[in-house]
């Protein structure tokens, strides 16, 4: 089970980056876009792959929404990680 997450961690953040690439690309376009709810719900699921598609494509930096939200799921992820490492090693 454990084998299998690194290659899944790398396909949801992949998703996440892919879609604020076609919603940018959506939005240039002037066709069908992508829900923020949708787009904040991929950043949940793949956090580091939103980040990085919101800089790399320029897509939602200046909404006040994406600017929080999207440091703060960071840092929650990131804290839930540490924790759940520590609890299932033994050091908490």
């Amino acid at each position: 089970m454990i084998k299998s997450l690194p290659p899944l961690f790398f396909l949801l953040n992949l998703f996440s980056f892919l879609l604020y690439g076609f919603d940018k690309y959506s939005a240039r376009n002037d066709r069908w876009r992508i829900s923020e709810k949708a787009l904040l719900l991929s950043a949940v699921i793949g956090i580091f792959g939103a980040i990085l598609g919101s800089r790399f494509f320029h897509h939602k930096t200046r909404k006040p929404l994406f600017r929080i939200l999207l440091p703060l799921i960071l840092i929650v992820e990131t804290a839930l990680a540490v924790c759940l490492y520590l609890h299932y090693t033994g050091r908490m």
